[in-house]
């Protein structure tokens, strides 16, 4: 199975488990996950932007201070913005957060439903999944020096067949390199795989 199919079955259990929707949040590094995917209803999601919850969510604040789960009725971090009392009032009644990682690429993410706490049974299931999802989306520690030169042409600008005669190599060539370092940054796009070496900061 491939990194994306695999990402997307995986997407799929917790999806099947969180009939209200989710939060996932991959390697969160300088504020920000690397990878994100997110299925709460569009109005509490708007709801959530408008009001700037992210930066008042006691979800998150627990996310990044331990690791493990909680269900949100057991919540240790004070609440002063009713944000969870909010979320019950756009049908995420009850929730559980799951955080996992080193605090510097740390995966955290969120579930809800809307007509029971999540069972012991199904917070081992999303422990498991989260953490498989953690483990296959890690940044590759580098790039080859081929693929990093295929990427900074695609960056400057070059078609394909400029960018092989700037590297003095068969078009065919180069883009069995963009193949590869799609596949190392399990990118769907070359765009994708260029941002990502970005963010990785592998460029």
């Amino acid at each position: 199975m491939s990194s994306r199919a695999d990402i997307n079955s995986g997407l799929r259990s917790l999806g099947k488990i969180a009939q209200a929707g989710y939060f996932l949040g991959l390697h969160i590094r300088f504020a920000a996950p690397l990878m994100q995917f997110q299925t709460y209803p569009e109005e509490w999601s708007e709801f959530y932007s408008k009001n700037a919850y992210a930066l008042r969510d006691p979800t998150i604040a627990w996310g990044f201070s331990t690791t493990g789960s909680c269900r949100w009725s057991a919540l240790p971090i004070p609440d002063p913005f009713n944000i969870l009392r909010d979320a019950a009032s756009h049908g995420l009644t009850y929730g559980l957060t799951f955080s996992h990682g080193p605090i510097a690429s740390r995966t955290i993410a969120s579930f809800a439903r809307g007509d029971r706490e999540f069972t012991d049974a199904e917070i081992d299931d999303i422990a498991t999944t989260v953490q498989h999802l953690h483990q296959i989306t890690e940044p590759p520690a580098s790039l080859t020096k081929a693929q990093k030169e295929a990427l900074r042409c695609i960056a400057q600008g070059d078609r394909h067949a400029a960018a092989a005669a700037k590297l003095g190599i068969t078009e065919s060539a180069f883009k069995a390199r963009l193949i590869s370092v799609r596949e190392r940054l399990k990118a769907r796009t070359t765009a994708e795989a260029l941002q990502r070496a970005k963010e990785y900061r592998l460029l």
